[in-house]
This record gives structure tokens, C-alpha cells and sequence, in this order.
């Protein structure tokens, strides 16, 4: 397929590339045009005639690809394909790839960072020590809150791949025991740390700490809810730089409140941005941050050469990294 006969649009790109990184990759595989952010209503206008299509959040559901004849690949520039009907897609002969692993270290590293602002609040600290709080103190040393030491609790960790495994790794270091829940645990071998597998209730009663790295597929759909926030720890702390429906938002802002669990540190809602509120944005001891946890330069970097890739291999024939 020659480059001038590909029609190639980015629906929702200033996620990856707010300027600081170059199109040029794409640009060299076809009529490339980027726009920053799509509307529901100019998604299908600005897709006429596109036989390639790169997204990161614009959906395409089966009506939407059945009414675009021209397109014949949807190449989704995140690890998770959930906003891509792939049953329709493959019913209809379009291509639709994935970008795994770009960002595996930097979603670990910021699942650590809401860990440790849990247990030391550092950032609470530099605030209040910058408004004066340490001048008019008494005394040398003081807290605003309990710290909390993570050597010796168990962190456990629901979804096994790569971050899972790598934000283990990390957790390992600071002198944590690791369990581990994944419906596919057959899949999944670590050879360069100790961890117990265990099942996912099993997990949830003695973890001190759970964290959240599972797709969302309608088995992990609402995974935290009532029922299984009462099966933790009341001192247990909860991560979730995965998904936001994995967790039901009322009942963990219930949990919350009421002390059911200590705390939770969050990278994802249900809805983003929550434009029409979320109750855990005000929910006690509760850390919420920008759905930012993939977004460092070197992540970004990585993941749209890969988008590059992909295309580049589509185009000759050769897909990969295909979920559909």
C-alpha cells in the first residue's frame, strides 16, 4: 500500500504527544493527521475516507465500525483494547493492535509512589513545613500522621504480567513479602524473587496491602466491592493504577469512611475526567492522581514508536501485536 493512498488519523493524541516528541514516524507511512482531542460528534467526520486509525480513548464499537467501510486498521496506543469491539472488528476484517509493555517501570514506580505517600505522607509534610508548620512547632521532630514501615507486610498484587511482576520487584526491595492472585497463573513465570500464590480471597484477608493490575474484562468488572472490601484488613491499604471500574466507587468511599479499610491510592476512576464527581475524591485518606501514572517522557517515547511500528508492520503485511 503506497503512502499517498493511506489515509492515516490520530483521533486523541495530546495524551502521547503534547509537543514534546516528533510525528515524524507516522508522518513517513502515510497522509498523517493528529488531532489533539475528538468529540463524539467529530470522530466520524474526521474518519471518512481513513483506512488507519490510531486512538487511546475514542471508542469503536461495532456500529461505529460498521459504518466506516474505508477502515481497515485500529491500532489502540495503550496496553488495554477495551474501548475496541474486536469481536466486530474481526467480523469485519479490520486489524486491531495493541502496545504492550511501554509502561511497565513508570506505572510500577508511580503504584510506589501512592504507597509510600499513603504510609509517610510526604508530600502533606513538605506542605505544612512550607506554610510554617515546622518554625511554630516546639519541638525538632513531628508528624502529621503515623508513619507506617512496609518491611515485613505482604503486598498483595491482583494480575501477575509485567507491572504486576515489576511493582513486586520494587515492593521486594523495600523488605516486603509478595503474594500474588492471577486467573491465569500458569502463564506467568518469576524466577528473581520470592512470592506465594494464593487465591484471590485468600489474597484479599491477609494482604496488607492490594494492588490492582488486571485488565478490565467483565470477570474483573466491580473486583472491589462491598463484599471484598469487608474481607480486608482494617489497617490494609488499596492501589489501583490499572482500571477504574475494577473498583465500585461508592463502596470503597463507603469503606473509607467508615474504616472498613486504612486507605487508597488511586491513578484511575470510572469516569475520566470525573466531570460529574467521583466519591472518592473526597473520600478520607484517599489519594487520587491524573490517570498519569504511564505518562513519562521515556514511556511516551517508547509507546509511540511502537504505534509507529505496528502500523509500519500492518502496512507490510506482517501485523503484530495483534488482538484482533
Amino acid at each position: 500500500m503506497s503512502s499517498s493512498r493511506t489515509r492515516i488519523v490520530f483521533l486523541d493524541g495530546y495524551a502521547t504527544n503534547p509537543g514534546d516528541l516528533s510525528w515524524a514516524g507516522l508522518e513517513a507511512l502515510g497522509d498523517f493527521t493528529s488531532y489533539d482531542r475528538s468529540t463524539p460528534d467529530e470522530v466520524m467526520p474526521r474518519m471518512q475516507g481513513v483506512q488507519a486509525v490510531i486512538t487511546n480513548k475514542v471508542p469503536f464499537s461495532r456500529e461505529r465500525q460498521a459504518a466506516l467501510p474505508d477502515l481497515k486498521y485500529i491500532g489502540v496506543a495503550a496496553t488495554g483494547y477495551n474501548i475496541v469491539d474486536v469481536v466486530a472488528a474481526r467480523e469485519l476484517g479490520i486489524t486491531v493492535t495493541n502496545i504492550p509493555s511501554y509502561g511497565t517501570h513508570s506505572v510500577a514506580q508511580h503504584t510506589i509512589a501512592l504507597l509510600l505517600e499513603l504510609t509517610n505522607r510526604v508530600g502533606a509534610h513538605a506542605a505544612d513545613t512550607r506554610a510554617g508548620g515546622w518554625a511554630r512547632n516546639p519541638d525538632w521532630s513531628y508528624s502529621l500522621t503515623p508513619s507506617v514501615e512496609l518491611a515485613g507486610k505482604t503486598l498483595g498484587i491482583i494480575g501477575f504480567g509485567r507491572i504486576g511482576q515489576q511493582t513486586a520487584r520494587i515492593a521486594h526491595a523495600l523488605g516486603m513479602k509478595i503474594a500474588a492472585y492471577d486467573h491465569r497463573p500458569e502463564t506467568k513465570r518469576v524466577d528473581d524473587f520470592p512470592f506465594t500464590w494464593l487465591t484471590l480471597e485468600a489474597l484479599l484477608e491477609t494482604a496488607d496491602v492490594i494492588s490492582l493490575h488486571c485488565p478490565l474484562v467483565e470477570a474483573t468488572r466491580g473486583l472491589i466491592n462491598a463484599t471484598s472490601l469487608k474481607r480486608m484488613k482494617r489497617s490494609a491499604l488499596l492501589l489501583n493504577a490499572s482500571r477504574g471500574p475494577l473498583v465500585v466507587e461508592p463502596d470503597l468511599a463507603e469503606a473509607l469512611e467508615l474504616g472498613i479499610i486504612a486507605g487508597a491510592g488511586l491513578d484511575v476512576l470510572s469516569q475520566e475526567p470525573p466531570v460529574d464527581g467521583s466519591p472518592l475524591l473526597a473520600a478520607r485518606n484517599c489519594i487520587v492522581t491524573p490517570h498519569n501514572a504511564w505518562a513519562s517522557t521515556e514511556a511516551r517515547s517508547r509507546l509511540l514508536q511502537m504505534a509507529v511500528d505496528n502500523l509500519a508492520a500492518w502496512r507490510a503485511g506482517a501485523p503484530q501485536n495483534v488482538v484482533s
